[in-house]
């Protein structure tokens, strides 16, 4: 494993001789399944494409119909977790996320860290120092961080998917072939190499959120992963517990056989629903008129698929004593505007009343001032019970009809496409300049809402859509929306507002449709010369 990216203070911290033969170990054993599973899911993309609707397996409905079995479930820290607060690992966020009051900290290394080799390994060094109760932090204003919190959130790290890579570090295999390591492993490596022994000494363990999975065999592999690390790393089998997003259309086709095939190191799934809605409309984008989506607001958690959706993943955890957990309601709070927060507090409260009453044991929030109000929901249905895994939800009965059924009767209208052009180019933007995730117009955008937003241009483009009002969605017409709304920019030096509009017309606009924005972005963009 050798390291390409440029060395800063206290890198070599992180990346040192050990760590780096770890990450070795790890490339030598699983890169190559790693690989058959990404070619897997081209083949997976290919077949739905061209007609082939995802359906619930027959080659593993025994594990379905077997009653007997459950997986692991909580480990120590993670028996309550009713509200979550989500964010990256930026000295900054890390103290204000360990201040939070949150029962848990999503310590976000995908979709809301934007991968500078500066953010992959400084968010590993965040990571360390935070746990050793010893992370400190002055802005560049003077203003002073640190930790204050009687009680900490539980940490639980989320690497980057199977997808993605990590230019800046060159792994060349047994056979002589060299190539950019893989993102998830040197993520999910780093942390458990520097951090899984401290964080068991401590009454707590080595966490993670799994996030893109598109079957149980992509499952099977991240469980080799932990259990070879536990053995490497001299701990008790079962000691790393993983929460998985169900946040692809496949996977909600597998949940049962993912929690089966991971049953020793799995405490729950995560209903992650912006990367769904994103992977309804990647994997549908060529099947006709009946599958676009109207404007991204107008897909809620109450139209039909998705309400199948998250009940199907109440019913499947708590069947098998997983824990359930929502996902994030994009609104937050402004603290100079009244009426902005009162807005969001009531989207917040709507959306985690709906939540704790279908069953769900916790829930996501982005912004501090949300926990009480995401809080006081799950109190009121929990009450002392630190969960409701006794509430077994056997009054749903989802079929793969009601996933794929994408109907919701709405428009969409030109200030859905100027929405999307607009939020799509101003994430972007952030993102080149090393921001995952950004408030935009109120909301909080991560890679996910991004990918929502460039998609669903692609798709009413290459469907032949008209807006409400008769305009038809053409290529020509959605490029003068971009230049019309990049010339509507406030600049700045150092803005990165013409590469954004470029990409973004790259990965929305083109013939082709890139899987992720982030893997062309990532590389012409982010990767050190």
């Amino acid at each position: 494993m050798e390291v390409l990216g440029r060395p800063f203070e206290r890198s070599d911290e992180i990346l040192t001789p050990e760590a780096l033969q770890f990450l070795t170990e790890l490339h030598d054993r699983f890169a190559s399944t790693r690989h058959e599973r990404l070619a897997d899911r081209q083949r997976r993309r290919y077949e739905i494409g061209n007609g082939r609707d995802p359906k619930f397996r027959e080659d593993t409905r025994s594990i379905r119909e077997d009653a007997s079995w459950r997986v692991a479930g909580a480990g120590p820290g993670l028996e309550d977790r009713r509200v979550e607060i989500t964010g990256p690992t930026d000295p900054k966020m890390t103290i204000n996320a360990m201040n939070s009051g949150a029962r848990v900290w999503l310590a976000d290394q995908e979709d809301a860290t934007s991968p500078t080799w500066r953010n992959v390994v400084g968010g590993q060094l965040s990571l360390f120092d935070a746990i050793r109760e010893r992370l400190e932090y002055t802005s560049p204003e003077g203003k002073e961080y640190r930790v204050t919190a009687d009680r900490t959130p539980t940490i639980v790290m989320r690497p980057r998917g199977w997808h993605l890579v990590e230019k800046h570090l060159r792994y060349t295999d047994a056979q002589g072939r060299a190539g950019a390591a893989s993102g998830s492993l040197v993520d999910f490596g780093l942390y458990a190499f520097h951090n899984a022994r401290e964080l068991v000494s401590r009454g707590r363990g080595p966490y993670f959120y799994i996030a893109k999975l598109e079957s149980s065999e992509e499952a099977k592999l991240w469980d080799d992963v932990f259990a070879y690390t536990e053995r490497a790393l001299g701990l008790d089998h079962g000691t790393i517990r993983a929460t998985v997003l169900i946040e692809t259309l496949p996977a909600a086709f597998e949940m049962e056989e993912i929690l089966y095939v991971m049953r020793d190191h799995i405490a729950g799934l995560n209903a992650g629903r912006w990367d769904y809605i994103f992977s309804i409309i990647k994997n549908y984008r060529g099947r006709g008129a009946r599958f676009v989506l109207p404007d991204r607001s107008e897909v809620t958690m109450t139209v039909p698929f998705m309400r199948a959706y998250t009940e199907l993943l109440v019913q499947t955890c708590h069947k098998r004593g997983a824990h359930a957990i929502g996902g994030m309601s994009a609104f937050i709070p402004n603290r100079r505007d009244p009426e902005v927060t009162q807005r969001a507090e009531e989207k917040v409260r709507a959306d985690k009343h709906r939540e704790a009453g279908d069953g769900f044991d916790g829930t996501w929030v982005a912004h501090p001032d949300l926990i009480p109000v995401a809080q006081a929901e799950f109190d009121a249905v929990l009450g002392d019970r630190p969960n409701q895994l006794d509430r077994l939800r056997d009054d749903v009965h989802v079929t793969a009809a009601q996933l794929l059924d994408v109907r919701i009767g709405r428009d969409i209208t030109e200030s859905g496409v100027r929405e999307n052009v607009s939020i799509g180019i101003r994430y972007i933007e952030a993102w080149l300049r090393g921001l995952g995730a950004v408030a935009i117009d109120n909301l909080m955008e991560d890679a996910a809402t991004a990918e929502i937003s460039r998609s669903q241009i692609w798709q009413w483009i290459h469907q032949d859509q008209s807006t409400a009002d008769g305009t038809r969605i053409t290529r020509e017409w959605v490029a003068g929306i971009v230049e019309e709304t990049v010339a509507g920019f406030a600049r700045f030096d150092g803005d990165r507002y013409d590469d954004a509009a470029e990409l973004f017309a790259d990965v929305s606009l083109g013939d082709d449709f890139p899987t992720f924005l982030t893997v062309p972005a990532y590389s012409r963009y982010l990767v050190d010369a």
